[in-house]
């Protein structure tokens, strides 16, 4: 089974830097906000990227490259004093934030010869759907349960249409429409949400060069995927009915600290 991981991490964090008169922070919580920084957003005294190093230590990964901004970055600064004994770290730079494709291209170096998985930053996917994505015989996502989204993490409902829906057949990827909308239908039973949890193979590479940029001037990872899937490659879909936590934006980390409580990251 395949033991390398990439860890989305170089966002701009947007929405997290925007002010929330409702959301009392500490100090620290508020520093790495306004940087928009998600994956150092202090959690019980560790980043948040530690809880997702954790998990990917769990499911049995052991190399995993975290895909950064360029120069001096402050997260590739705070993850490199975690010292993991189970996880040997490496890190790519995104030379500018042009979207999730171009920043799977910046790991190149480091998937070009094998599978991998890739997930984000700002989410911490439990270790279960994380093993699934390695028990896989080839490239493949996580769909995860709509309904089991919101009970069983920090999602709100109305959070479901801003991630991608995700359309199959007899268990292979047929789509996925990114950022469907409030009008998408993700309230029934079979709605299976893309939370960017994926296996690839090298030929992702390849597909994320030929990606047009999007209407907002970026080039989107399921976008590539869905040119693989134009020129044949096979994208099995595994269903999830797990929760995901999630980290958007600063109302997020106050539940965050309750949803973590009690758990220790051992990397």
């Amino acid at each position: 089974m395949i033991t390398r991981a990439v860890v989305l991490a170089a966002g701009r964090g947007s929405r997290l830097q925007r002010d929330d008169p409702s959301v009392r922070l500490t100090a620290a919580q508020e520093r790495a906000a306004l940087a928009g920084l998600k994956a150092l957003v202090p959690i019980h005294g560790r980043p948040y990227l530690a809880y997702a190093l954790h998990e990917l230590a769990e499911a049995g990964f052991r190399e995993v490259c975290i895909v950064v901004r360029p120069g001096d970055d402050p997260v590739a600064r705070a993850v490199s004093r975690l010292r993991p004994r189970r996880l040997r770290l490496s890190f790519a730079a995104q030379p500018r934030p042009l979207g999730t494709a171009a920043a799977v291209l910046a790991a190149e170096a480091f998937g070009e010869d094998d599978q991998f998985i890739v997930i984000n930053g700002d989410n911490l996917y439990p270790a279960s759907a994380l093993a699934a994505l390695r028990e896989l015989d080839g490239p493949g996502l996580i769909g995860f349960v709509a309904a089991a989204l919101v009970a069983r993490s920090n999602v709100p409902a109305e959070r479901l249409a801003s991630f991608g829906l995700v359309r199959e057949r007899d268990g292979w990827l047929q789509r996925v429409v990114e950022k469907p909308g409030p009008g998408a239908d993700t309230s029934g039973e079979a709605a299976l949400i893309s939370m960017t949890c994926w296996r690839f193979d090298p030929s992702i590479f390849h597909v994320c060069r030929q990606v047009q940029p999007s209407p907002r001037g970026e080039v989107e990872l399921p976008d590539a995927v869905a040119l693989a899937v134009e020129a044949g490659a096979g994208f099995r879909v595994v269903p999830m009915a797990e929760g995901v936590l999630d980290l958007s934006e600063r109302g997020d980390i106050p539940a965050l600290e309750d949803l973590l409580a009690g758990r220790e990251p051992a990397l």
